[in-house]
């Protein structure tokens, strides 16, 4: 079948009036959790993933997607027009688009924004479209040494654009791993760190531990911040962006775009790196860089566009490889497994009315978002009004219902409160929790093709440098981990990411 015959196949999936309606809900749900500071895409898909198994795969999968790049479009608008990003993603759109707001020029700032997210989200869509059949059909290829070696490689990744220290990132990873290993070893029936405990033989709770990491600590954080917030918001008097501010638009769109569309296949990378390396792009190639956080077009066109690219291709390795790069691909990885779906690069040849409905429901999501956002603005600003303490007794019980839903198990609500109160304290210690979550996924794969490796070679190490495509794959491990160890990099490093915070 050729690409146009897949995407006609897409097309049937993506347009069953059912699966139209929850890409309708997926977006709408992901424009508010960007539009609310402290609730979290993590966290919000986390929670949606147990009620997922009344859906159909293709319906869950498409609605999953659409909270995920739906905030984005979220994200910006609070950034723009209160100052306030919903999303990190967006943080630096406030920069220039805020400033663009107090000059009066809120409108043309939202247009830009929204209409240079869907040209970057129709790339991002094609780009997926294009490549992740091929990449797929090399991965089959691929031994259990080799795909040992991706997942390290995704790993490395992982900790290497994480926040922070490097050393802290490490360590999230590794306690990811051990957790990860946590149940019934499937080889030797051996139950492995479950203490005696019944309720941990068949592993830690996904859900429990991605809403404890990502929403618990995003709300404390909200609600320590809550007596010195103040919102003042700015009024829309026209959506229509002048001659010179369409024109000046139209590079950083397209720059953002094809550097978010890159960055976006990197684990641990996607939407908020792609958001500040175009920032950066934007400003060195500017002919006027003292002007940028005065309400230059360039820095909400360039870093709208990056994002909205950067979390669409970030499907591209969770999709074709199996190998999340972010802790939201690594629950929709859960939400496959949930529904029965084997993910890795046998998902498309197995299931390609799913995937192809998945991949044009995307172009169907940002188009919605496009018609739905402007208008919508009022309302998503008013919600900004409700008081934090009001929104968290209610957020805090559903996260409880969402971890509890998908094993049934009192005890997984245990495992959200124990895994909230250690994501509030790594948030305190300058611990990224994402290397922690992205561990936990992989690690098991991490082991499997580790252990099978071993087994096929009866016990020979050289096994994993045998193959050219791990023995590269390590060394591309080997040699990012080497490069950021230097204190050259590991400063610039520190630096980069202080400035985003």
């Amino acid at each position: 079948m050729d690409l146009f015959s897949h995407l006609a196949l897409g097309l049937e999936t993506a347009f069953v009036p059912i699966n139209l309606v929850y890409c309708l809900v997926g977006v709408l749900v992901g424009t508010l959790v960007g539009v609310l500071p402290g609730v979290g895409t993590t966290a919000t898909v986390a929670m949606l993933l147990p009620m997922t198994f009344t859906l159909s795969p293709a319906s869950a999968l498409i609605m999953l997607a659409g909270i995920y790049y739906g905030a984005q479009y979220g994200g910006s608008t609070t950034a723009i027009l209160v100052n306030m990003p919903g999303e990190a993603s967006s943080a630096v759109t406030a920069l220039d688009g805020h400033r663009m707001a107090l000059n009066g020029r809120a409108g043309p700032a939202l247009t830009i924004a929204a209409l240079g997210s869907f040209f970057a989200g129709t790339v991002a869509t094609l780009i997926i479209a294009a490549l992740a059949v091929p990449l797929s059909s090399v991965a089959l290829r691929f031994g259990s040494a080799d795909y040992f070696a991706l997942i390290v490689v995704g790993l490395v990744c992982s900790v290497t654009l994480a926040h922070g220290k490097l050393l802290n990132a490490l360590a999230m990873v590794v306690l990811g791993l051990l957790c990860g290993i946590v149940g019934t070893d499937v080889y030797t029936g051996a139950q492995r760190f479950t203490f005696g405990l019944y309720d941990l033989t068949e592993g830690l709770s996904v859900a429990a531990i991605a809403i404890g990491l990502f929403g618990i600590p995003e709300m404390l954080r909200k609600l320590e911040a809550e007596s010195t917030s103040e919102i003042t918001t700015l009024k829309v008097a026209g959506l229509r962006p002048n001659r010179s501010e369409a024109r000046r638009s139209i590079g950083p769109v397209l720059r953002g775009s094809a550097l978010g569309s890159l960055l976006g296949v990197l684990p641990g990378g996607g939407a908020v790196l792609s958001a500040f390396a175009s920032y950066a792009l934007e400003k060195r190639l500017s002919p006027e860089p003292h002007k940028f956080g005065q309400g230059m077009v360039e820095g909400v066109a360039g870093p709208e566009s990056a994002n909205n690219a950067g979390a669409q291709t970030s499907f591209i390795p969770t999709l074709a490889l199996g190998v999340p790069s972010n802790p939201v691909m690594a629950l929709l990885i859960g939400a496959m497994i949930i529904h029965g779906i084997v993910p890795g690069p046998t998902f498309i040849s197995d299931e390609p009315a799913l995937f192809w409905g998945l991949i044009v429901s995307m172009w169907i999501g940002n188009f919605l978002l496009v018609i739905l956002n402007l208008p919508l603005i009022g309302l998503w600003v008013r919600l900004l009004s409700i008081p934090y303490y009001a929104l968290f007794p209610g957020i805090i019980v559903f996260a409880s219902i969402g971890a509890f839903a998908e094993n049934s198990k009192p005890f997984d609500v245990l495992i959200l409160t124990a895994s909230g109160l250690v994501g509030y304290i790594l948030h305190k210690l300058e611990c990224e929790p994402a290397p922690l979550l992205l561990g936990f996924v992989l690690g098991p794969m991490l082991e499997e093709n580790f252990r099978r490796t071993l087994v096929l070679s009866h016990g020979d190490f050289t096994a994993f440098f045998a193959s050219p495509v791990a023995c590269a794959l390590l060394a591309i491990a080997a040699v990012m981990i080497g490069m950021v160890s230097m204190p050259r990099f590991a400063r610039r490093r520190e630096e980069v990411f202080s400035e985003e915070i």
